[in-house]
């Protein structure tokens, strides 16, 4: 397979038409296996996170764009450490462990307590502190698979507040379920919350079938302990980057048509659908619009910086351009993997929803079916649509999504190139008809 931009390059230099061109279609398997071979894991204030932002700046310049620069935030830099967890006798094992991003470490020789599992979140919160107190808390609540991945956020509170509640009621350490689907033996991390109105407690999770095996334990000897060792760092604030890249628009330059994905992933595997697929989808679909033709509103790529901490550098790209906003005429994001877009959902309002369907109808022939208006546009589109900015969400099917997210098993292997290309049709499908059109999407 020739790198992508071996043929870009041979392209422009025999005169391709355009039309030719734009049917390249492997452009984002081509950028994201860039992204993920020559640079990996993307901890966000890493050396490999500063990589990333060179890696992404020399893209952009290679893939023609018109302006190209980058936007600093400051954030706290969390460093992942030796972690492991160990079962007392007699069932003296070892188990798969990581840490939640932001836990503070163990003491060196480690944590040796009692563990008290709860089936849930609400189920912890509602437990008397005589349960909990000097003891390691294991959260054991299992996450279901569908299309839009909508079990999540019914799971995912273990994983960012369970410290918290657990150290409310006087726990040493919290150990959850992974926050996942797979039934392989990964580990799942992600971010977690301190309050500082509580201790802050060591947070780690285990992977599926090793809450199953602990769960098993647990019935056999309720007093059951763990020894639990994690040697995390908090080094301090560093400075990290969005980086942006534009195609000016030919009629309505001032006009924004915002397309984003984030540059940073977990450190655990090489953030491959999380979210280099999003980068490639993104990167991709400007520049082959720019080949088609130059769009008449600016299209402009965001690729923000911490997500996975946060959405950091969202809200550090909306505080900085709130001032222009409302030049903001649209707005989405590519966050979910590889798999094939099957749903348009819009965030339009009420006079703009005839447009959405005609959008979803040149969509059909992907497979695109009409969702909802109520759109998020994703996580760090989030922050801009809370000001108004109109978003679409072009749902991609998440059923096997959460069997890789967030561990080791997030690697490019998993993507299919043919379901990304379908992904790269739709995207440009759809910014080629927003970027070429006057109408007002708030409206």
């Amino acid at each position: 397979m020739k790198c992508w931009l071996t043929t870009l390059t041979a392209a422009l230099s025999l005169n391709v038409a355009a039309n030719d061109l734009i049917l390249d279609h492997n452009l984002a398997y081509q950028l994201t296996e860039s992204l993920t071979v020559e640079v990996g894991q993307r901890l966000a204030g890493s050396e490999a996170d500063a990589r990333a932002v060179a890696w992404a700046e020399q893209k952009f310049n290679q893939l023609g764009y018109d302006k190209v620069w980058t936007e600093p935030f400051n954030m706290q830099y969390w460093e992942r450490g030796q972690a492991s967890l160990t079962v007392s006798a007699p069932f003296k094992q070892s188990l798969v462990v990581t840490a939640l991003g932001g836990s503070i470490a163990t003491p060196v020789d480690g944590i040796n307590a009692q563990v008290v599992m709860f089936d849930s979140l609400e189920q912890l919160k509602a437990a008397a502190p005589a349960q909990v107190k000097n003891k390691i808390v294991f959260i054991n609540k299992g996450m279901g698979k569908d299309k839009l991945g909508s079990f999540y956020g019914a799971v995912v509170g273990a994983r960012a507040t369970g410290a918290i509640e657990a150290a409310k009621l006087g726990a040493k350490a919290i150990v959850i379920r992974s926050v996942g689907t797979s039934i392989n033996r990964f580990a799942h991390t992600g971010m977690m919350r301190y309050s500082d109105e509580v201790e802050r407690i060591p947070a780690a999770a285990i992977s599926v079938p090793d809450a199953l095996q602990l769960a098993k334990m647990l019935k056999l000897k309720p007093e059951l302990s763990l020894q639990l060792n994690m040697q995390n760092k908090l080094p301090g604030t560093v400075t990290s980057y969005n980086v942006i890249a534009e195609i000016t628009g030919s009629k309505y330059p001032e006009e924004i048509v915002l397309i984003g994905a984030h540059l940073d992933s977990w450190d655990e595997g090489t953030g491959a659908l999380d979210d280099g697929a999003g980068v490639g989808i993104v990167m991709a679909t400007a520049a082959l619009l720019k080949q088609q033709a130059r769009p008449e509103r600016t299209v402009r790529v965001v690729l923000f910086g911490n997500e996975e901490g946060g959405l950091i550098g969202a809200r550090a790209y909306a505080a900085k351009h709130a001032a222009n906003l409302s030049n903001h005429v649209f707005a989405s994001e590519s966050d979910f993997g590889a798999g094939l877009i099957w749903r348009l959902d819009t965030g339009f309002g009420e006079k703009s929803l005839a447009f959405g369907r005609k959008l979803q109808e040149k969509l059909a022939p992907f497979g695109v079916t009409m969702g909802d208006n109520t759109a998020s546009g994703g996580p760090d589109i989030s922050v801009l649509k809370a000001q108004g900015v109109p978003v679409v969400s072009l749902q991609q099917d998440g059923t096997d999504y959460f069997d890789y997210h967030h561990t080791p098993n997030d690697t490019l292997d998993k993507i299919d190139p043919a379901k990304l290309q379908q992904n790269l049709q739709v995207w440009l499908t759809t910014i080629t008809t927003i970027a070429n059109s006057q109408i007002d999407l708030r409206k």
